[in-house]
């Protein structure tokens, strides 16, 4: 048990109790925006850790962002994040001497490989704690951490295992023992007066050397696992000393578990923070930008600069491509953005884009961006359009409208809705009429959405909705150009779809007329 030396700390997560809220499923909406391939990539190699569930739960507070903004503020040092990584890598390195612990065969061994891991951790602990002190920290989570470990390592629970982790391994230090072999047996006793040979023959032979010479002294394999005859020398020299071993025995059992809970909770929390500026770096080396956003669930505007889609670029630069980013503002009454344009001109890229980036500013991580002002929204809906399953007797259309009912239910004014190609499988003129039905909904309900559209007309509902297409080289309208810019909708988009569903484009044409 720990001393009252002590403070109290809760979480490098979680600023209050109230917010810690975690889940091992994924949001629903994770899939349509690609959100998790962000995950898996940021969290790859980190497995062992389980620090998904943290990714899944979004936080409601802007006090609750806000703290973790600021620890990754003062992460932008890199001796601190030098510092928490190293730490991070020595408890690794404890973990797999405890996991060799629980593995050898013989009892000695892993009681060797156990005081070894308590060893690393005393360490890992005061290094950490001095290293904190030399650092200038604003952050209110990483601040507590400092103030938690000084009184830690004060503690009568650490200075104990710290004292006799000392004590012993210093005792098994000292031991010396010599083995007599003869024959097919040997024996093992104290070490007495013997004097050690081998430096005295190294240094006559040296003299007789000429020049580089062959090598001939056998390779011994090395195994961290004993072999039988190994554990039966140990096993004479404990019986030599059997105060030490007995003492290392005891130790054991007293400290079966030495890893203090909350220290074992921060090493897996700070992986969030340190797994996230990971993934980043790679984007940030290449030119891309990231922003600590504002969050506000009353926003006056909304704004991005040169936001862009995390899990398109990491595709993009494996493949050696360019990452085209794209800014949005929304100001008054705006609260809806129709996306319309060429098909594979980026409509719906930028709309994923959106919503990663209301969603990571939703965890407290840096968005993708130069700059953002976001909604802090309070439930986030997703309408991507689904390919049809055999065992659902639905019809494409009955599908839509049930879909998109469930989430006008749950919608409320602080609720984001990302809608991607809704009615393609009916006629314009039914499209509009249930587009603009829906539209109406929405802003009824003042939910901020992107809606990504081949009905142009809903572009044209009133002052809360706007206007964004996807442009096209002016001297090859065949080249998109994947920036979306605010501009009236022009109409091209859904006759250029109808076209292309019924090889009607002039290219399509002209291959017709040849025939």
């Amino acid at each position: 048990m720990l001393t009252n030396n002590t403070a109290p700390f809760q979480s490098i997560l979680f600023a209050r109790s109230e917010d810690r809220r975690t889940t091992t499923t994924e949001p629903p909406f994770f899939r349509d925006l690609n959100l998790d391939q962000i995950v898996n990539a940021i969290t790859a190699g980190r497995g062992h850790y389980d620090i998904k569930p943290f990714f899944y739960a979004s936080l409601h507070d802007a006090d609750a962002i806000e703290y973790r903004q600021q620890i990754f503020k003062d992460l932008e040092d890199s001796a601190l994040l030098c510092s928490l990584r190293a730490f991070s890598k020595s408890m690794v390195e404890m973990r797999e001497h405890l996991g060799w612990a629980n593995r050898f065969h013989y009892r000695l061994q892993r009681q060797r490989w156990f005081l070894d891991a308590a060893a690393i951790y005393c360490d890992l602990i005061i290094n950490l704690t001095n290293q904190l002190s030399r650092f200038t920290l604003e952050s209110k989570g990483l601040l507590s951490v400092r103030e938690y470990l000084s009184g830690y390592i004060e503690s009568d629970h650490f200075l104990h295992l710290l004292q006799q982790t000392h004590k012993l391994n210093g005792d098994l230090a000292a031991i010396q023992y010599c083995i007599r072999i003869k024959g097919g047996g040997f024996s093992v006793r104290k070490l007495a007066s013997e004097r050690n040979y081998s430096a005295e023959i190294e240094a006559t032979f040296s003299k007789f050397q000429q020049g580089s010479v062959k090598d001939y002294r056998a390779q011994f394999t090395e195994s961290a696992q004993m072999n039988h005859i190994e554990a039966k020398v140990l096993e004479f020299v404990a019986r030599l000393h059997p105060e030490i071993f007995s003492s290392l025995n005891q130790y054991c059992v007293e400290n079966t578990d030495f890893v203090e809970g909350t220290i074992a909770e921060f090493d897996r929390e700070i992986q969030f923070y340190l797994a996230y500026l990971d993934h980043i770096q790679k984007f940030r080396c290449r030119g891309l930008e990231f922003c600590y956003p504002t969050v506000s669930d009353r926003p006056s505007e909304l704004h991005g600069a040169e936001v862009f889609d995390l899990a398109l670029a990491d595709k993009l630069f494996r493949a050696d491509g360019s990452v085209v980013p794209n800014d949005f503002r929304l100001e008054g009454a705006e609260r809806v953005i129709v996306v319309s344009g060429p098909n594979q001109g980026g409509k719906t890229t930028f709309a994923r884009a959106f919503g990663q980036a209301h969603y990571l500013a939703s965890l407290g991580l840096l968005v993708p961006g130069k700059e953002a002002r976001l909604l802090l929204f309070d439930r986030l809906f997703t309408h991507f359009e689904r390919e049809e399953q055999s065992k659902n007797f639905r019809g494409k259309l009955q599908d839509d409208l049930l879909r998109v009912r469930e989430i006008l239910i749950g919608a409320t004014s602080n609720s984001l809705l990302i809608i991607n190609e809704i009615f393609t499988s009916t006629t314009l003129r039914d499209a509009l009429f249930l587009g603009a039905h829906i539209m109406k909904k929405i802003v009824d309900r003042g939910s901020l959405c992107v809606w990504v559209t081949f009905v142009d007309e809903l572009a044209l509902f009133g002052e809360q909705v706007v206007s964004v297409v996807a442009t096209v080289d002016p001297n090859n309208p065949s080249l998109r150009t994947f920036k979306i810019v605010r501009s009236r909708a022009d109409g091209l988009s859904y006759a250029m779809s109808i076209a292309e569903k019924y090889g009607l484009t002039y290219r399509r044409l002209q291959e017709r007329i040849r025939q």
